[in-house]
């Protein structure tokens, strides 16, 4: 026995030694956590996006009147939802919540905050804190100054067309984007990727040009994401509650790419002001044409040499359903904009159903129904 806790011991020793070495220490949390999860924000540090004054939703007069059909209840409760809400005519129409979940309850996010930092981008180049799209991020970002790496643009970035060898693998714990999620220090990790093609030929979908997109916003500002997003977005939309941003560390950097965590009625805001081509009850927040680049197809290749217009800028479509589009997590997190219907849908949830095209069968069939039957 005194054998083997010795030989335990010094095994553990080297271990730790050797992650130490290697900087992949993170290796412990990702192990112990496995998979992402959310409600990941009580493992993080956070920052609060704050709320100004709320500005309730209105609420239908034939709320839940209208049901989903039996088919599309079972597959939100087969992917295990925990929040669904449609507005229509910016009014709530119907809610639901399962698993104790409530419209007050936290939940990640995960990367429909890609969607929240093009939108936060966009208005850095409103205020002039950007010059253009087609800034080079170097103007913010020492290490992309030279070389192949200056050739990265804003723009290109948005369009997940950086040409970066990011490693978007979910399944290795030793892949960047488990060490982004689970590591300490995402300035590093985003900014020492290496160019592998030209920016703005490719679309491949990489967290690592969102974290970017966050780093170029801090540094264009001088103010964190969380500052900026309170400021610029979640005040003037009336967020009925602070959000929250978890960190790489305390007192950190917000993870760019993923863990904005609100609530359904909360999300369904960006939704509302998607819908109506950046103005919110009158104000105009965004230019239109801002939100109608934003929201239309792209028409570079992407990986398999197919036509990325499913994708625009950080937001997903669905180029067989006229004119929706929506904001997109892993776990099935949805802002859906249907604007032939003027409506929104907000699904959380902790899974994803089957691959239809590139989306999947419980987006489509929240949008089918909204079509028919709202």
């Amino acid at each position: 026995m005194k054998k083997f806790l010795l030989t335990t011991v010094s095994l553990l020793v080297i271990l730790f030694t050797l992650t130490t070495l290697t900087g992949t220490n993170y290796l412990y949390k990702a192990l112990w956590y496995f998979t992402a999860d959310i409600d990941d924000y009580k493992i993080f540090d956070n920052r609060n996006v704050d709320a100004g004054v709320a500005q309730p939703i209105p609420q239908s007069s034939v709320f839940n009147s209208k049901q989903p059909s039996v088919e599309l209840n079972s597959l939100l409760e087969k992917t295990s939802s925990v929040a669904l809400l449609v507005l229509k005519n910016d009014s709530v129409l119907y809610e639901k919540y399962w698993k104790g979940y409530s419209d007050t309850s936290y939940s990640n996010s995960f990367s429909v905050a890609k969607s929240i930092v093009a939108l936060l981008t966009a208005f850095a180049v409103q205020d002039g804190s950007i010059k253009s799209l087609d800034e080079s991020i170097g103007d913010f970002l020492s290490e992309f100054k030279e070389g192949d790496k200056s050739k990265i643009t804003v723009r290109s970035l948005l369009m997940m067309s950086s040409g970066s060898n990011w490693d978007e693998s979910y399944s290795s714990p030793f892949s960047t984007t488990t060490e982004a999620y689970y590591g300490w220090d995402l300035y590093k990790v985003a900014t020492s990727v290496k160019a592998e093609k030209t920016p703005g030929t490719e679309w491949r979908y990489k967290s690592g040009d969102t974290e970017l997109l966050g780093l170029v916003l801090e540094k264009a500002t001088g103010k964190s994401l969380s500052v900026y997003a309170s400021e610029k977005l979640w005040k003037p939309i009336g967020a009925q509650h602070s959000a929250i941003w978890s960190l790489d560390k305390k007192d950190g950097r917000e993870k760019a790419y993923c863990c904005f965590n609100t609530n359904a009625r909360d999300f369904s805001r960006i939704g509302t002001l998607l819908l109506h081509h950046g103005n919110w009850r009158g104000s105009q927040l965004l230019d239109s044409a801002t939100i109608e680049l934003f929201t239309s197809p792209l028409s570079i290749k992407d990986y398999e040499n197919e036509t990325a217009d499913y994708y625009g800028y950080q937001i997903w479509r669905l180029p067989d359903r006229d004119g929706v589009f929506y904001c997109r997590g892993i776990l099935g997190q949805y802002i859906i904009v249907v604007p032939q219907k003027n409506i929104v849908l907000v699904r959380l949830g902790e899974h994803r159903g089957e691959i239809v095209r590139h989306s999947f069968e419980e987006v489509y069939a929240l949008v089918d129904w909204a079509i028919k039957d709202l």
